[in-house]
């Protein structure tokens, strides 16, 4: 298993956070040669994601603990699935115990979102995240919205053109705006433009835009916009999507549907650790 080196640093901190003054109880209850097994289990449904997090956290504390993963990313599983079996010694699966699942709960929670959003769109249409993600936490949080079986926007401000609306007032305008990025980006970047009314659409039409961000448009002018657009330029609609609203205009014909709540507001999924008495004969490798 491999991390990135930011996703280690990540670790890193955060058991340092958790262990940087011991385990009192811990120490005080454990013998330090009681060796344990542990099972990660899903409390109720939900699509895994997280795992190399997960299982680093119990190496980063003791490189004897063996993590077992019992269920491929991206699954969808039900509740009383073991997710991961971990032996190890007892006191190195306590310390771990939460900062590990404080991981695994994000981004599974994320993973089971996504896995929503994507069946109401029923595969009409492709469900985005954006870069409303939690610091520090993008690459992880990007990686379970693939999981759920979602797409990722741009990572990062550098990777594509995105004129939004506060370039736009600081700008000369939409058209202004976006002959000023074609010229300063790559010849293989898209641009894409944020409109809010239906003439902003004309003006960006106008300006050759590759993609244009319908923010929080109504659905009569979505409807409108989408006809004007279609073979001139992708569509991707955005602002306050809701499971309900992504099944309403799945098949109006747009291309993209970015969901920041995929990121932002995900309930971390429920999942606990369970440790047993029982240990393990066989010698242990990370």
């Amino acid at each position: 298993m491999t991390l990135l080196p930011s996703e280690r640093q990540l670790l890193d901190l955060a058991l340092q956070e958790d262990l940087s003054g011991g385990d009192l109880t811990t120490d005080a209850t454990i013998a330090p040669d009681h060796m344990g097994t542990a099972f990660a289990i899903a409390k109720s449904a939900l699509v895994l994601s997280g795992a190399e997090m997960f299982a680093h956290a119990f190496h980063s504390v003791d490189a004897f603990c063996r993590v077992e993963q019992l269920v491929d990313e991206g699954q969808l599983v039900q509740a009383g699935t073991r997710l991961f079996q971990v032996d190890g010694p007892t006191r190195a699966l306590l310390r771990a115990e939460r900062t590990a699942l404080n991981f695994i709960q994000r981004l599974c929670g994320i993973a089971t979102l996504t896995r929503k959003f994507v069946d109401a769109a029923a595969g009409q249409v492709r469900i985005c995240d954006t870069r409303k993600t939690t610091p520090g936490m993008r690459s992880l949080e990007r990686a379970a919205v693939r999981h759920g079986g979602g797409h990722n926007h741009r990572d990062q401000l550098g990777s594509a053109v995105l004129i939004k609306d506060n370039h736009i007032a600081a700008s000369s305008g939409i058209v202004e705006a976006i002959g000023a990025a074609r010229k300063y980006a790559p010849h293989t970047c898209r641009i894409e433009v944020e409109v809010d009314t239906l003439a902003q659409l004309d003006l960006a039409l106008e300006a050759q835009a590759d993609i244009i961000m319908l923010d929080n448009f109504s659905d009569a002018d979505t409807m409108e916009a989408i006809s004007r657009a279609r073979g001139r330029a992708l569509i991707e609609l955005s602002g306050n999507m809701s499971l309900e609203r992504v099944a309403h205009i799945r098949g109006w014909g747009a291309d993209v549907i970015s969901v920041g709540a995929l990121t932002h507001s995900a309930p971390a999924a429920d999942i606990s650790l369970e440790i047993h008495e029982a240990g393990f004969d066989a010698p242990l490798l990370p």
